[in-house]
């Protein structure tokens, strides 16, 4: 018997929500991990969860839209993440941002075509003595310059390759430990 994909997502978050306990406490704990393993939260799924849990479907999106880190959409495989504090904006965030955008001809809240990098804003990556910051999927970089936004894509590219087909996103993704 074949399953369909939502057959299949709808019983690994049933499982899930099963580990966690059949109740509101696994709300947050399921979303993260669905965001980790599809890479975004999907109406289908924040519906699938309020069913699940039985809760409304408004306090599930409610959870999912309040968190920044949880996307609603697909993202690429490198979720590039500049700080826009302050402390950021007058060590030079802007000119980063910009070399950013140039670099991967995408504005923030964009998706590259290949499906590899993603950008976005960030409030504060903790790191206001050490900004401009960035942070790229789990790994932070500070005292980020238009100059070293070259190398960190560079080694982002060399994790999978210029030519990063639509199968290799569903791989895992860590950037090697040699990054700054």
């Amino acid at each position: 018997m074949l399953i369909s994909e939502r057959e299949q997502l709808r019983a690994n978050i049933e499982r899930r929500v099963i580990d966690f306990g059949n109740n509101r406490s696994a709300l947050i704990p399921v979303i993260q991990e669905v965001q980790q393993k599809y890479g975004h939260v999907s109406e289908y799924v924040m519906q699938v969860l309020a069913d699940v849990l039985h809760i409304h479907p408004v306090e599930v999106y409610g959870v999912a839209s309040f968190y920044s880190f949880i996307g609603h959409k697909p993202k690429g495989r490198f979720i590039i993440r500049l700080c826009r504090t302050l402390p950021c904006e007058m060590k030079g965030k802007e000119r980063v941002a910009r070399q950013l955008e140039n670099d991967l001809g995408i504005h923030f809240g964009e998706t590259t075509d290949d499906g590899n990098f993603t950008l976005e804003w960030a409030n504060c990556l903790g790191m206001c003595d050490q900004g401009p910051a960035l942070l790229v999927n789990e790994r932070i970089y500070t005292q980020v310059t238009p100059q070293s936004v070259h190398d960190i894509l560079e080694e982002c590219r060399e994790v999978f390759g210029v030519h990063t087909t639509l199968q290799e996103k569903e791989m895992s993704c860590e950037l090697p430990t040699s990054a700054k």
